[in-house]
C-alpha cells in the first residue's frame, strides 16, 4: 500500500467515520471476491444484566366461610307436596339466616329437584311410583367467621338435613398479596447487593421485573359434613393461609 493511498484512506476515515469506511471496504471485498449476498452481521452484549430472585411471605387469617345446607324430603305422596315441603324449609332457613344478619345476596338456592320413587318389589309393574323425593341445597357465604356456629345451628333447626362447611377463604387477598410482593422486592434487592459486592460489580437501575404467586387464593380449608349432633355450637377454626410472592428483579450492570 503506497503512502499516497494511506493518506487518502486516513482522510476518508476521518471524514466519513470508521464504521462507514468498514462498510465500503466490506462491499468492495464482496464484489472483488464474488461473495454471495446477503451478509448477516449480529451484535450482542453479554453480561449486561444481573437477575436476582426474592421471596416474600405473609400469614393471613381467612375472614369468610362458605357453607352448604342440604334439604331432603322423601316418601312424599305427590310431586307437588314434595316441592311445597322443600320450598317451606328453604324459606324457613332463609328467614333464620336473615335474623342473624346474613344478606340475601349471600344466600343462593341450587340443585332444587323432585324425583319419583319406584316400587321395584312389584314384579308385574316395576314402574309403579311409590312416592316422591325432593332435594335442594342452599349455599351461604358467612362474612363473619365468628358467626359460623350460629349459622350452622340456625340452618339445621330450620330443617336442613345436612350442613357442609365448604371451607374458609380470604375475601380480599389483594392487600396480603401486595405486602408479600413488597417483601419479595426488598429481599431481591438485598440479595442483589450482596452478590454485587461478592462479584465486585456495580448495580444500575432495575430494567425489568417479573412476579409469580402461589396460586392459593382464594384459600379453602374443607371441614366436611356436620350432622345434627354437631350443630350445638361446633368449634370451627379457620386456621391461617400463607400468601407467597416470588419476584425476579433484573438489574443493569454498570
Amino acid at each position: 500500500m503506497t503512502n499516497t493511498f494511506k493518506k487518502v484512506l486516513i482522510v476518508v476515515m476521518k471524514t466519513l467515520g470508521v464504521a462507514t469506511v468498514l462498510i465500503l471496504v466490506s462491499l468492495w471485498l464482496v464484489n472483488f471476491l464474488n461473495i454471495s449476498l446477503p451478509i448477516s452481521i449480529t451484535t450482542r452484549t453479554i453480561g449486561s444484566e444481573l437477575s436476582v430472585v426474592g421471596e416474600g411471605k405473609v400469614d393471613a387469617v381467612p375472614d369468610t366461610a362458605n357453607v352448604s345446607a342440604g334439604i331432603t324430603v322423601s316418601n312424599v305422596r305427590t310431586a307437588q307436596e314434595a316441592e311445597t315441603k322443600i320450598s317451606d324449609i328453604n324459606n324457613k332457613i332463609v328467614a333464620a339466616l336473615e335474623k342473624l344478619g346474613i344478606d340475601k345476596k349471600d344466600i343462593q338456592t341450587s340443585n332444587f329437584s323432585v324425583n319419583p320413587t319406584y316400587n321395584y318389589q312389584i314384579p308385574s309393574d316395576p314402574n309403579t311410583i311409590s312416592g316422591y323425593t325432593g332435594t335442594a341445597t342452599l349455599t351461604i357465604k358467612v362474612r363473619k367467621v365468628d358467626d359460623l356456629p350460629k349459622v350452622i345451628t340456625a340452618a339445621t333447626e330450620a330443617g336442613a338435613n345436612q350442613v357442609y362447611n365448604n371451607g374458609f377463604s380470604i375475601e380480599n387477598p389483594e392487600k396480603y398479596r401486595e405486602d408479600a410482593r413488597n417483601m419479595a422486592i426488598k429481599n431481591a434487592r438485598e440479595q442483589a447487593e450482596k452478590l454485587a459486592k461478592q462479584l465486585g460489580i456495580r448495580l444500575g437501575k432495575v430494567v425489568n421485573i417479573s412476579e409469580s404467586t402461589d396460586g392459593n387464593t382464594p384459600f379453602y380449608r374443607a371441614v366436611g359434613v356436620l350432622d345434627s349432633a354437631m350443630v350445638k355450637g361446633p368449634e370451627l377454626q379457620p386456621g391461617s393461609q400463607t400468601v407467597t410472592s416470588t419476584v425476579t428483579l433484573y438489574f443493569e450492570r454498570k
